[in-house]
């Protein structure tokens, strides 16, 4: 059974995560533009890849990530990992992988977003300064 990609949630989810308000996405997209629009954009299945595009530019997130995050795939792959598993720490027991070098990864992966996050909220201010200034 292939489920579909429901596009319009995964536009929501990825621009929730980035901490972007539909209002600040409409208006990256252009005057004809508004929250109303945005919030109906997130209700459809599948969305004209010429929109992701823009939507893609604007939060600055592959189309691809739109068109193929599946939450619940994901979910049972993580589910399937553990439940091969006696328990959650067995995941580095007799494995080559330093669970160290894990977790210093981890917290790098978290400081590049926060980074990214800090550079998508300055971007954010600079944006809405130039709309209380028009």
């Amino acid at each position: 059974m292939d489920k579909k990609v429901h596009q319009g949630r995964n536009v929501k989810r990825f621009r929730e995560m980035l901490g972007v308000k539909q209002e600040a996405l409409a208006f990256d997209l252009g005057e004809e533009w508004n929250q109303k629009k945005i919030s109906l954009l997130e209700q459809k299945d599948e969305v004209e890849v010429a929109l992701l595009q823009k939507i893609s530019a604007a939060l600055k997130i592959p189309v691809e990530a739109f068109q193929n995050f599946d939450e619940e795939q994901a979910v049972n792959i993580i589910a399937n990992t553990f439940d091969n598993c006696q328990q959650p720490a067995s995941i580095f027991y007799n494995s080559q992988v330093n669970p160290l070098e894990q977790v210093i990864k981890l917290h790098e992966e978290k400081i590049v977003l926060y980074e990214r996050m800090l550079k998508e909220k300055e971007e954010m201010m600079r944006r809405m300064e130039q709309l209380l200034k028009r």
